[in-house]
C-alpha cells in the first residue's frame, strides 16, 4: 500500500512538471508573438509603409509604383500654403473731363438706358469748371459725308467749340483720316427707314448721345445733303446766344397737316395742339433733354402716327407747342427750296456751291425775328445738295472754299450791332435771362 501512495505521488508529480513546461512554452510562444508585432510596427511607422518600384522594361519610365493598399498607411502631410496674393490694383479715379466729355462715343447701352443717362440734369446753380458752351453738330446720314470738304473746312480752328455726332447705318464705317474732326464720332446706331418712327428715334439718340458732353449746349440736325452758309464764328454766335430755340412749328389746316392727325391720340393729344414742321431743328439744352425724357407722348406716335403721317414732321413740333412753346421762334434754320410744289425739295448740285450761290442764300430777301428784333439773317444752313454728285476732297482750291466764307464776319458784324448781340464770352457760362427765367419756371411747376 505505501508502494502504491509512492507511485501515485511520482505520477502527480510528473504531471505538474509537465502542465508547468506547457505553461512556460506558451509564455515563450506569447512573448516572442509580441516582441514581432512590436518590431514590425515599429518598422511600418518609421517607413511610412513606402513600396519599392517594380522594374517594367516596357514603360517608358521603366517602372510602375505598387500601390499601397494598406488602411494603416499615414496621409501626406499638407502642401504649403500659398503665398499671399499682392492686392487688386486700385480703381481708376473719376476723371472730372471724361465725365463731363466723353471721349469715346463707342458703347453698349440700350435707347432706354441711354435716354435715362442723357436725362440726368444738375440742379445746382453754376459749374466747378470753366464751361464754354459748344454747339453738337448732328449728322443723321444714309452712308457717305459728299460735303465732308467743305464741313472740314467750316469747323477747322474751332475745335473747342463743337461737337460732332454722326448717326449712320449701323455697318457703315465712315472712313476719315485721324486729322478730321468727324474721325471716331459715329455713335452706336439702328436702322432708319425714311417716313416711319425710326426716323424719330435717330434724332432722339443723336440729342441723347450729344447731351452726354455736359458742354453741349445747342444741338443742330443736319443731314448728308446739308451746307453751311455762314462761317462757324457766325454759326456759333448766332445759335449760343439765342433766346430761343430754332424748331419750324406751324398749324397746317390742310389734310397734309391737320388730316394727319388721329383721334386715337385723345384725351392726351388734341386736334389743336397738333403741329407741323421741318425735320432739320436746332434746339437748346433745357428742351433737348425735354424731348429725349418723354416717354407719354411719344409712345402715341410710335403707335398711332404712321404714313401718311411722319413722326419728323410732327412729334418735336407739337410736343414743344403743348409745353414748351416761349422757348421756340416757330422757324427752322436751313434753308430749302420747295417751288417745285412736289413731296421732296429741289436739289442742287456740285456746280451750285459757288460764292455767289451761297450769296443769294443769305441774301433771299427773308426778314425774321431774332431775340425780339428783326433781321435779314435768318439761315444758317441749306438743303438739298445732291450726295450723288460728291465733292471730291481736291474738286475745290483752298481759295475757291474760302470765298464761299469770306467777308461773312464784316457782314453779321454789321447786323448784330443792330441790337447789341456781340458774344461776350465771360457771359457764355451763364444762360439768358429769359432761359433762366423760364427753368425757374418750370421747377416750380414740378
Amino acid at each position: 500500500m505505501g508502494r502504491n501512495q509512492r507511485e501515485r505521488e511520482e505520477g502527480d508529480k510528473h504531471a505538474g512538471l509537465l502542465k508547468l513546461a506547457q505553461i512556460l512554452t506558451y509564455l515563450v510562444v506569447f512573448a516572442g508573438g509580441v516582441v514581432m508585432g512590436l518590431t514590425t510596427s515599429s518598422h511600418i511607422h518609421n517607413t511610412n509603409f513606402i513600396s519599392q518600384p517594380y522594374r517594367n522594361p516596357h514603360h517608358p519610365n521603366n517602372y510602375i509604383p505598387i500601390s499601397n493598399c494598406s488602411s494603416t498607411a499615414a496621409s501626406p502631410p499638407p502642401p504649403p500654403p500659398p503665398p499671399p496674393s499682392s492686392p487688386p490694383p486700385p480703381p481708376p479715379p473719376l476723371d472730372m473731363g471724361e465725365f463731363l466729355h466723353p471721349p469715346n462715343l463707342t458703347h453698349t447701352l440700350s435707347d432706354d438706358e441711354l435716354f435715362w443717362r442723357a436725362s440726368l440734369m444738375p440742379k445746382k446753380e453754376g459749374y466747378p469748371f470753366r464751361r464754354i458752351p459748344k454747339v453738337a453738330f448732328m449728322f443723321l446720314t444714309r452712308g457717305p459725308l459728299p460735303m465732308l470738304p467743305l464741313w472740314e473746312r467750316f469747323f477747322n480752328g474751332h475745335a473747342p467749340l463743337f461737337s460732332i455726332y454722326v448717326h449712320a447705318p449701323p455697318r457703315f464705317h465712315l472712313n476719315v483720316s485721324e486729322s478730321s474732326p468727324f474721325y471716331g464720332r459715329q455713335i452706336p446706331s439702328q436702322d432708319v427707314s425714311w417716313g416711319t418712327v425710326t426716323l424719330a428715334d435717330a434724332e432722339r439718340r443723336l440729342l441723347a448721345n450729344a447731351l452726354l458732353d455736359f458742354s453741349n449746349e445747342r444741338f443742330v440736325l443736319l443731314s448728308e445733303s446739308c451746307i453751311p452758309i455762314y462761317n462757324f464764328p457766325t454759326v456759333y454766335r448766332y445759335l449760343t446766344d439765342s433766346a430761343h430755340s430754332f424748331v419750324e412749328s406751324y398749324d397746317d389746316p390742310t389734310r397734309y397737316g391737320r388730316g394727319r392727325y388721329s383721334r386715337s391720340m385723345l384725351p392726351h393729344i388734341q386736334l389743336r395742339h397738333w403741329r407741323k414742321g421741318s425735320q432739320w431743328f436746332e434746339l437748346n439744352r433745357l428742351l433737348a433733354v425735354y424731348i429725349i425724357s418723354d416717354t407719354q407722348y411719344f409712345s402715341l406716335f410710335r403707335k398711332y402716327c404712321k404714313p401718311a403721317c411722319y413722326p419728323d414732321e410732327h412729334y418735336i413740333p407739337t410736343f414743344l407747342n403743348m409745353f414748351h412753346g416761349p422757348l421756340n421762334s416757330n422757324r427752322t434754320i436751313t434753308w430749302v427750296d420747295w417751288s417745285m410744289l412736289g413731296p421732296h425739295p429741289a436739289s442742287f448740285g456740285r456746280a451750285n456751291i459757288t460764292a455767289d450761290f451761297i450769296q443769294a442764300l443769305r441774301n433771299n430777301g427773308s426778314l425774321c425775328r431774332y431775340n425780339s428784333e428783326m433781321t435779314s439773317i435768318c439761315y444758317l444752313f441749306a438743303r438739298k445738295f445732291d450726295p450723288r454728285t460728291p465733292i471730291e476732297v481736291n474738286s475745290y482750291t483752298d481759295e475757291e472754299i474760302d470765298r464761299c466764307f469770306e467777308e461773312f464776319d464784316e457782314d453779321v458784324h454789321t447786323e448784330f450791332l443792330k441790337f447789341g448781340e456781340i458774344v461776350n464770352f465771360k457771359e457764355l457760362n451763364r444762360p439768358t435771362s429769359s432761359l433762366r427765367t423760364y427753368q425757374k419756371q418750370q421747377t416750380s411747376n414740378q
